[in-house]
Formats: structure tokens, C-alpha cells, sequence
């Protein structure tokens, strides 16, 4: 190991420990969308290895999102991703078992929506409480 990859997973492991957990969900998905570029060029390469190391990376960073996942108090968010996560499951196995390159976009795709998605609400918890108040005053009253 070189000084500089020392270094990078120092900086990393900072990165991480110094997280919120909204941010820590963003980094997951940074992870998986990484590896899925790395499948689909590994793919395009004709490189079955690389291709299914990427893949199970892919799989194992979901697991850790679907196991995280508080079914009884996040309600019906929580069940959503849930079955979410277990269809992206399945169409790994497609792109795997079949080499669906069609199953790897469509992956893409819904992690990178679901990426958007948790980062905006990271971005909304990182807003202080009293820089949110003037946009409440700002919205009608109810009944208007």
C-alpha cells in the first residue's frame, strides 16, 4: 500500500466518521453508482470479471441499504424501498445470469433517481432551523 492510497483511505475514513447518517446514505449511493459505471465498462470491454466484482459490490452496498431499513417506523417509505431494493436485486441477477445490458441502465437509472433524492433531503437537514423559518413565512396560510 502507497503513502497515497494510505493517505486517501485515511481521508475516507474521516470522511465517513464525520457524516450524517443522510449523508452516509448519499456516499452509499456514490459507491453503488461508481461500481455500476465500472460494470458497464467492464462489460462494453468484454471483462466477465471485472464486471461481476463490480456487480457484487453493487449487490452488497443494497443489502447494507435494504438491512438498514426501519420497516415498522419508516411506514410506508420504508416498505417502498424495500420492494425497491429487492426489484434492483433481482435485476442484477438479470444483468448477471443473463447479461441483460438493458437490466444495467435500468439500475442505473433508479439508483441514481433514488441518489437525488437522498441527497436533496440531506441537503434540507443541513439547513439550519432559522434559515428555514423565512420560507415558512413565506407560504400561505391554510384556508387561503
Amino acid at each position: 500500500m502507497t503513502v497515497m492510497t494510505r493517505g486517501i483511505d485515511a481521508y475516507r475514513r474521516t470522511e465517513a466518521q464525520s457524516a450524517s447518517p443522510l449523508q452516509l446514505v448519499v456516499m452509499l449511493y456514490d459507491g453503488a453508482l461508481r461500481y455500476l459505471h465500472d460494470a458497464r465498462a467492464a462489460q462494453g470491454a468484454g471483462d466477465l470479471r471485472g464486471r461481476a466484482t463490480a456487480l457484487q459490490r453493487v449487490a452488497a452496498i443494497l443489502a447494507e441499504c435494504q438491512s438498514t431499513l426501519d420497516l415498522e417506523r419508516g411506514g410506508r417509505v420504508a416498505a417502498e424501498l424495500d420492494g425497491l431494493y429487492s426489484y434492483i436485486s433481482a435485476r442484477l441477477l438479470d444483468v448477471t445470469v443473463k447479461r441483460d445490458a438493458t437490466a444495467l441502465e435500468e439500475i442505473y437509472r433508479l439508483m441514481s433517481t433514488l441518489r437525488s433524492a437522498w441527497a436533496d433531503a440531506a441537503a434540507q437537514s443541513a439547513v439550519p432551523p432559522a434559515a428555514q423559518q423565512p420560507m415558512a413565512a413565506m407560504a400561505p396560510a391554510p384556508g387561503r
